[in-house]
C-alpha cells in the first residue's frame, strides 16, 4: 500500500514557491493522521486547495475511487495559489508537487 513505508518527503520547487510551508505541511497532516490506515492509498494522490469562507480547506481524492475527504483548517485562503497538487510514493520517497509538474 503506497504512503505506508515513508523514507523521505519532499516538495517540489513549484510546490515551495507557489504556497506557504504551512500548508505543504497540512497536506501531511492529513496523509498521515486522516489517511494512513484509514483509506488504501495509489501511488498518486490528488490534493485540491477549497475556498470555504476564505478559509483553506484541503480535499483528498484518488483518480480511481468515489471516496473524497476534505479537512478544514483555519489558515487564510490565496486566491493566487494553484488549486491542484499531487502527492506521489516512490518507494518510500513522498513528493507533493502541483498538477502541472506531472
Amino acid at each position: 500500500m503506497a504512503f505506508s513505508n515513508t523514507r523521505r518527503r519532499y516538495a517540489s520547487f513549484d510546490t515551495v514557491a507557489s504556497i506557504p510551508g504551512e500548508v505543504i505541511d497540512a497536506f501531511w497532516f492529513i496523509i498521515d493522521h486522516h489517511l494512513k490506515g484509514v483509506f488504501p492509498m495509489e501511488t498518486i494522490i490528488n490534493f485540491d486547495l477549497v475556498n470555504s469562507d476564505n478559509l483553506l480547506s484541503i480535499r483528498f481524492s484518488q483518480d480511481n475511487s468515489p471516496t473524497t475527504v476534505l479537512v478544514d483548517f483555519g489558515y487564510p485562503f490565496n486566491p493566487d495559489w494553484p488549486l491542484h497538487y499531487r502527492a506521489v510514493d516512490n518507494m518510500g520517497r513522498e513528493t507533493i508537487m502541483t498538477a502541472r509538474e506531472m
